[in-house]
């Protein structure tokens, strides 16, 4: 559990923006501009977490932030 824990938090840090239930208070704002991507990770040959993006193919539906 500390390693998946570990590697969601890594991903957490990269991701510089606020979307969701993902909050930071240095990055207070959605950024579809830099941020629309899925996040994926993946353990290294040296067992270490590895993060890489994909971008986000829209199709039907266009991005919008939730307002409540």
């Amino acid at each position: 559990m500390l390693e998946i824990a570990h590697t969601i938090a890594l991903g957490a840090l990269l991701r510089e923006e606020s979307r969701g239930a993902h909050s930071r208070r240095d990055f207070p704002a959605r950024n579809d501009a830099d941020w629309l991507k899925h996040t994926i990770a993946r353990m290294g040959t040296d067992g270490e977490p590895v993060i890489s993006f994909k971008e986000v193919v829209i199709n039907n539906y266009q991005p919008m932030e939730r307002k409540y």
